[in-house]
This record gives C-alpha cells, structure tokens and sequence, in this order.
C-alpha cells in the first residue's frame, strides 16, 4: 500500500511533467511565428529608376543610328542600347514634339515611381536622361517582337501564334494589367493598352510596357490610340482603369480574329457577330478551329464584355484576369 506522501509526490512530479510538456509545446508554437529580424542588406528592395547622363545614352546607341532602332511608336523611336559590354537595353527617346510640350519637372519624378513596379508580366523601367530637348526612358530589352507584329506580320500566310501560345499571352497581359492596377500603391493606370505595347519574350509570355506614360502625350493626339480606348477616354482626357480594360478587349479581339485595331473597325465588326454567337466566323482562318470551342467561345464573350459595356457595366481587370488564367490552365496543358 503506497504511503500518501509518496502519493503526493507522484502527483507534484506528474502535475510538473505535464506543465512543462505544455510549456514546450506553447514555447515551439511562439517561436514559429517569430521570424528571425534580417538585416537590411538582406531584404528585397527596390530602386527607382536611375538617372544616365544623355552622353551615355548616345554612347549606347551610336549616336542615336537607326541601325539601333528596333521600333517606333506614338510616343518615340525605340533604340536597342549598350550600356555595358553585356548590358543591351530598351532606350524610348521621347519624339521632340511631345517633349517640348512637356516641358516640366515632372519627368523624372514619374519615372522614379513608375520603376518601382516590378512583375513577370511587365517591362521594367531600369533608367532616364532628361536634357533641354531630350527625354528619354531606359527599359529591359525583350528579346522578341510585340504581339502586334506575330498576330499581323503575315496575314496571309501561316499565322505565327497557335491557340495555346495565344491564350497565354492573353492571360499574360491580363495579369500584368492587375498588378498595376490593384498591387502597385499608388495605383498605375496604363492609358494606351494596345498589341504593340505587349511584346512577347523567348517563352512567349506577355510583357505589358509603356505603362504610365500616357501624360507625355497631348489629348489631340490620337495617332496609334484610336480604337484602344473608350468614348470617355476623350470626354475625360483619360486614361482610366476602365480604358484600359476597354485596350486589353480589342486585343482579345485581335487575339481570337487575327485582324488589326483598324481604329475601331475591328470591335464593329465582331461585337454583333459574338452577340449572334456566329463565334466561328470571328476565329482567324489561319488557325484550324479545335473540336472543343468552349474556350474560344469563354475568350470572345470576355472580349464583348470589356469592349460592348459601358464603364460602369464593365468587368473589372481582376475579374477578366481570373477567367483568363481559367482559360490559361485548361488550353495550355
């Protein structure tokens, strides 16, 4: 028969044991949450965009050769640039017309902001220069064309995209659009979603760039814009995320026709034929049509909503980007 110290001792030790055992397990729990403080040399940080001198930017691109050019739009003339012995860029000069109208302090200051955006699905900004008459803008140099040139480069012939490479470059440019319209504080609305303005990288992902840029041109200028954006747009002088939503519907468009902007033709032109669900008539014959034409039919209905809606009654670019990578995962396997 046990004597009842030894009892109460038992029970001490048990009531001691099972303390510490629940001491030990609250102790691992609270240092699991605790993450170990990092130095500042280790934390991911993100610089703005760098200032160059003009005279390293000429250097670059010899002297601004058009041997270096590698496109031209509504904004500058794009020159590919070497900073470094290995170090190719994207150089924007800005077209002299623009830049004497924006004569302001502002350039940089919106630069500086617009390079702190960084995403897969984007062109970042690296660098600037701004001189009397110049100003120019240093981007990543994607090493492929823009989606305008492998959707209408050979029209008549065999079409360069296939279905698969052409939903995920559609869901590419969606997800580019949702991070600078929902992730980046301050938000950045693109103002000029069009086909040239997505270029398409060795793994044929989208990269969104020109975004942000919009206040460099004038609102009578409407050379490369007209047809990618809405009726507000001019009502408003606006870019606006709506507008941009409107951009990236005509590109769906262009995507599942194979046809241009043509300043607005081409949403006149499909929007009734998707309505009367004649889906078969806006594919690009280029492309054999699949057995199974329930993506096509999801991709052009996404499409009319974003361009056939009012700003109000359009879909919002996080809603456009979750049915895109929807698409995305069941085409692209």
């Amino acid at each position: 028969m046990n004597h009842p110290t030894n009892i109460a001792y038992d029970l001490v030790m048990l009531f001691l044991s099972i303390s510490f055992f629940i001491l030990t397990i609250v102790l691992f729990l609270a240092c699991k949450k605790i993450r170990p403080i990092e130095s500042e040399e280790t934390l991911p940080v993100k610089i703005s965009a760098r200032p160059y001198p003009l005279t390293d930017i000429d250097a670059a691109t010899d002297g601004f050769s058009h041997r270096r050019i590698v496109g031209k739009g509504r904004l500058g003339t794009v020159y590919a640039g070497l900073l470094s012995e290995t170090a190719v860029v994207a150089i924007k000069r800005i077209h002299p017309s623009l830049v004497l109208s924006n004569v302001g302090p502002g350039f940089s200051s919106v630069l500086k902001w617009l390079s702190l955006a960084q995403h897969p699905n984007i062109v970042p900004i690296m660098g600037f220069s701004e001189a009397p008459g110049e100003r120019i803008v240093v981007m990543e140099f994607v090493r492929m064309a823009s989606l305008d040139f492998y959707l209408h480069q050979n029209p008549q012939g065999a079409s360069l995209l296939d279905w698969s490479q052409r939903f995920r470059i559609a869901a590419g440019a969606a997800r580019g659009l949702e991070y600078l319209h929902q992730v980046v504080a301050p938000t950045i609305v693109h103002g000029c979603v069009k086909s040239s303005n997505i270029l398409i990288d060795v793994n044929f992902c989208a990269r969104v760039c020109d975004y942000g840029l919009n206040f460099l041109a004038p609102k009578e200028n409407k050379r490369g814009i007209l047809g990618y954006v809405d009726e507000e747009y001019w009502d408003s002088y606006g870019g606006s995320k709506e507008s941009d939503v409107y951009g990236l519907g005509v590109v769906l468009l262009e995507i599942l026709s194979g046809r241009s902007c043509e300043e607005g033709m081409l949403a006149k032109w499909a929007l009734p034929l998707i309505k009367e669900m004649r889906y078969t008539e806006v594919l690009d014959p280029r492309l054999v049509i699949p057995s199974d034409l329930k993506p096509l039919v999801r991709l052009a209905k996404v499409a009319s909503a974003c361009v056939g809606n009012s700003r109000k009654c359009r879909p919002s670019i996080a809603h456009v980007a979750t049915i895109l990578n929807n698409l995305e995962s069941q085409v692209c396997i």
